[in-house]
């Protein structure tokens, strides 16, 4: 008997569930958190993917030079002070004192200098801009390195960038890693360590406090600030069934939710056990591949962006409209919303004019794969919606649906369908990594040398971007920025689909949870 993606799910969530009835002993051991994150950690090289499962562990494990507050405000974390010459051209930086490895080894400049350099290949938003715009960077002795620029570039917010790949800084011998390999040992300076001998790759992650890290100061405030561990151990337990994980959090089987499910909001707000915490602002996307057909053509890709309606995906993804918001830009909507070119998007639907491009564009019913990540309830209802509107639109789709962890593994597959590729990639950003042609990935446009998978390549989207960050006015900038837009919604390398607020949920007998889009358990305490 064939028994398909839905009972495998249910057999997995019933696995955990047990898993929680009966803790291992080590849980036995000192204030343990218990959380079901919003999806299985498959990667463990913090610069390998962009995926935010990825960047979490790495704000435990890890630590940043510079760190982003709760109003996305650079302030320094592992920087003690810093100097910039009065062109901007030459950035000198001295690290602060008792910084170590989990291996006891101290960290140094030269860290730091084979770190940035690792990074800068992989990070496709700060990172490959800022070494195309560095002349060098060196470490001058064992606390302090430099940063000289061939032009002006913002430096600073390079390196607190929140936006995956995050720029945390690892032993020079793991960054010396080949950039396209994948390292596999989680060694680094944040407070907290993972603990290899008992990750069971699709159902738990255990990190256990540093009790060498020394943290800043200052409070806690959004990732930066003074990390203070006050629990002994944190163990995320991969639930992917919706039903199961709410019931392990109101059963006490666990102390946290990252993710949610919004069909369950109304009720976990009322419940006096549960304490709720907006996450965050997410922006949902789609994503084409440029290498394969149909969606090589641009007449497809425009095809589509003419009958996509934010309002049925946001009404699936999130519900309560006092969730969502329309969007139509490429950049988060907040005080400013960038409305040039947005009538692509804006305007009426049509599915009449669609179905013309379609035929322009010769396409005569091939098979399209759509990616379908199940185990993330906002992501599968974005899938349902696309099939759907694919479907209305004459295509032949295919939903490819299995868990979030498999779907990151096959986006970057750059093979023909028929032996694992893929034509459509649905997903969702925090808007706070969408605010600028810096930040918004998923206008990068290199082609097949990109990393971003969808490959897009555009060469006019990728100079537009180059200017942007040679610009030094701000008005300056925010022209780019219109024009980047409008280029944008001409080429289609990816598609908004409006603008909604995610919630985590926490048992009551938690206290001192930092307001930060991403979960970190320093400053946290278990009663």
């Amino acid at each position: 008997m064939h028994r398909g993606p839905m009972f495998r799910r249910l057999a997995l969530a019933g696995l955990a569930f047990a898993a929680l009835a009966a803790p291992a002993g080590a849980a036995d051991d000192g204030t343990v958190v218990r959380f079901i994150p919003h999806a299985d950690l498959a990667i463990i090289d913090p610069y390998f993917s962009g995926v935010y499962i990825t960047r979490n562990y790495g704000y435990l494990v890890y630590d940043t030079l510079f760190a982003l507050d709760h109003e996305f405000h650079p302030h320094p974390e592992m920087v003690e002070s810093w100097t910039s010459s009065e062109d901007g051209l030459t950035w000198q930086f001295t690290l602060r004192d008792k910084l170590a490895f989990h291996d006891g080894q101290q960290v140094r400049a030269a860290d730091v200098v084979a770190s940035l350099k690792r990074w800068g290949q992989r990070n496709d938003s700060y990172g490959q801009a800022l070494l195309a715009a560095v002349d060098t960077i060196d470490a001058l002795d064992g606390k302090t390195f430099r940063i000289v620029l061939k032009q002006p570039f913002p430096v600073i917010d390079a390196l607190a960038t929140m936006t995956s790949p995050t720029p945390f800084i690892m032993p020079e011998r793991l960054a010396q890693t080949d950039a396209f390999t994948q390292t596999k040992d989680p060694t680094g300076s944040g407070p907290f360590k993972m603990v290899m001998s008992e990750w069971q790759p699709g159902h738990k992650v255990v990190f256990a406090k540093n009790p060498d890290y020394v943290p800043r100061t200052e409070p806690p405030d959004g990732v930066g600030g003074g990390k203070v561990v006050k629990i002994d151990r944190v163990e995320w337990d991969y639930i992917p069934d919706g039903v199961t994980a709410l019931q392990a959090l109101k059963d006490g089987e666990v102390d946290g939710w990252e993710n949610a499910a919004n069909d369950y909001v109304p009720g976990l707000a009322a419940d006096p056990d549960i304490t709720l915490k907006s996450r965050a602002q997410f922006i949902g996307t789609m994503r084409f591949n440029w290498l394969q057909p149909p969606f090589d053509n641009v007449k497809m890709r425009q095809a589509v962006l003419q009958v996509v309606n934010q309002s049925d995906y946001m009404a699936a993804m999130a519900g309560d409209p006092k969730n969502w918001r329309t969007c139509y830009s490429v950049f988060a909507c907040f005080d400013h919303v960038e409305t040039r070119g947005s009538e692509a998007l804006a305007g009426p639907r049509d599915y009449d004019k669609a179905k013309k491009l379609v035929a322009e564009a010769g396409y005569k019913g091939e098979r399209v794969v759509l990616l379908d990540a199940a185990d993330i309830p906002q992501l599968h209802a974005e899938a349902l919606v696309t099939a759907d509107m694919l479907k209305r639109l004459g295509l032949n789709v295919d939903v490819a649906t299995t868990e979030w962890g498999t779907v990151i593994k096959r986006i970057y597959s750059k093979d023909p369908i028929d032996k694992g590729g893929w034509n459509v990639f649905v997903t969702a950003y925090a808007a706070s990594d969408m605010l600028n042609p810096a930040t918004t990935r998923s206008l990068r446009a290199p082609g097949a040398s990109g990393v971003l998978p969808g490959w897009a390549d555009d060469p006019k989207l990728e100079a537009l971007r180059a200017q942007w960050f040679a610009a030094r006015d701000a008005a300056v900038r925010s022209e780019i920025a219109a024009q980047i837009q409008e280029r944008a919604f001409e080429t289609v390398p990816f598609i908004p689909l409006g603008q909604y607020r995610g919630y985590s949920a926490y048992r009551g007998n938690l206290t001192g949870i930092v307001d930060t889009p991403i979960p970190v358990f320093w400053g946290l305490e278990k009663k």
